[in-house]
């Protein structure tokens, strides 16, 4: 949990809210590696779980461009709404959720082969279009997952493709 996820801000590339790294305490995760996100509130995170690992740009939090801090109060309400309901929606200047997804896509393409447990300290947008993809969901459904701070979903390849065995367990 975040101080813009308190507010519904966009994020920036804030801390951990106090509270919520006090909350979670210490896990027992076991993983052969531990990918981060490269945001501070990845690391935060990773940090307080006490899982030491390697940054991968790739799982870094959905880009929202020039809204990035801002309040979504602040934004106009007819391009949000375009936001929340076009996948393809750049308006902001960022990222739209289908480049997203495709991104998840590649980095779950490129840890498939590896059998490795693999353990990623990312964000609610990674998981979501994680879970998009091993479904094969449309991308419209991206907002239709809710993920909360600090909870586990777990994805298991199976043959061809990937599984979901569980989402927004707590941790």
């Amino acid at each position: 949990m975040t101080e813009a996820m308190r507010v519904a801000r966009f994020p920036l590339d804030e801390p951990v809210d106090d509270r919520a790294g006090a909350a979670v305490g210490a896990t027992a995760l076991r993983a052969d590696r531990i990918l981060i996100g490269p945001e501070r509130r990845a690391a935060q995170t990773a940090a307080v779980l006490g899982l030491p690992g390697t940054v991968d740009p790739a799982l870094r939090d959905l880009d929202c461009g020039e809204w990035a801090g801002r309040p979504m109060g602040d934004l106009d309400p007819l391009e949000l709404m375009s936001w929340m309901s076009d996948p393809n929606f750049r308006g902001h200047g960022g990222e739209s959720v289908t480049e997203v997804i495709e991104r998840v896509r590649q980095f779950l393409d490129t840890v498939a082969d590896r059998h490795e447990r693999i353990v990623a300290v990312t964000h609610p947008a990674i998981v979501r279009a994680s879970v998009l993809v091993t479904l094969a969901a449309p991308p419209e459904s991206f907002w239709r997952i809710d993920i909360p701070p600090c909870s586990a979903t777990a994805l298991h390849r199976r043959g061809p493709g990937w599984t979901l065995r569980h989402t927004a367990q707590p941790l």
